[in-house]
């Protein structure tokens, strides 16, 4: 089931065009260009405890200075809403970057009356702007960054009792990981029916494999899980991953640790939007609606 939601695209909004195969397009120390940028910006007053001015100084980096892979606002604005219609206690996000997403969603969540959003970031130069941001926006009592990989972070918050449901993720972050990571989620009992998954960039790069876990039947989980044991992951698939990531991140393979919960049952569909620098991309909305006896 698809949904298209690009009928136009504002040219002016657009982002910097990201940087050609081969060269790098973040963690070059425009990060922290960015936060530079930010704080001396003629209107940062104006900025303080205001995410929708805090996020329209990134946007405005990203249209004069440098590309920044943001989730942008076209498909922010969809997840937004999204939140506002579900309520979601707990949210987490899996790729924090610089805060763009946790500035949207946050300030939706916080709206919404929710509780926490935890915002999973690996680098923790990013992780260190995104508190700078979100501090600055004034979301800080709601937005939680955590730094560390997604799987350990995970881990980590259910056993301390900081996370016991998952009533929202948005996957954001290492493309091979979409499927191992909701894997783990499943099999830590943080997804259950309710449980709202968007995923982001499954036109572009794409994430097949993710698409075809959340799209596919309970019974054929279990048949593909009785022949094929757990989840081995190869970016070798994801080329442009491995383009993107170079030597910046140790995953070259993936290996579920646990097997998930197959016996979930999701509901999922697409919805095609922007990128903010105007190329077609979409966000795969999955719904946890049931759980099938073993």
């Amino acid at each position: 089931m698809e949904n298209d939601n690009t009928e136009q695209f504002d040219k002016k909004n657009a982002y910097i065009p990201q940087e050609p195969d081969g060269q790098a397009f973040f963690d070059d120390g425009r990060e922290i260009d960015l936060l530079h940028f930010v704080y001396n910006h003629s209107s940062i007053n104006s900025m303080r405890n205001s995410p929708s001015g805090v996020w329209k100084a990134i946007d405005e980096y990203a249209q004069t200075k440098k590309y920044l892979m943001n989730v942008g606002s076209t498909k922010g604005q969809l997840v937004s809403k999204l939140i506002a219609e579900r309520k979601p206690r707990y949210m987490v996000e899996l790729g924090g970057y610089v805060g763009y997403s946790a500035l949207h969603f946050g300030k939706a969540l916080r709206d919404a009356g929710g509780i926490r959003y935890f915002s999973l970031e690996r680098n923790p130069e990013f992780g260190a702007v995104m508190m700078a941001l979100i501090e600055l926006a004034g979301l800080s009592d709601v937005v939680k960054v955590v730094i560390g990989t997604s799987a350990e972070s995970i881990k980590r918050l259910h056993a301390g009792g900081e996370l016991e449901v998952i009533d929202m993720m948005f996957l954001d972050h290492y493309k091979p990981a979409y499927v191992v990571d909701l894997k783990l989620c499943e099999h830590l009992g943080l997804v259950r029916p309710g449980t709202v998954l968007a995923a982001d960039n499954v036109v572009r790069p794409g994430n097949p494999p993710y698409l075809e876990y959340v799209r596919s039947t309970v019974k054929v989980k279990k048949a593909r899980l009785n022949s094929e044991g757990p989840e081995i992951v190869d970016s070798n698939e994801f080329t442009s991953c491995r383009t993107m990531y170079n030597d910046k991140t140790e995953y070259d393979s993936l290996r579920s640790e646990v097997n998930g919960t197959p016996y979930l049952i999701y509901e999922s569909k697409l919805l095609k939007a922007f990128e903010p620098t105007g190329e077609i991309d979409g966000i795969e909305i999955t719904k946890c609606i049931g759980e099938e006896s073993e």
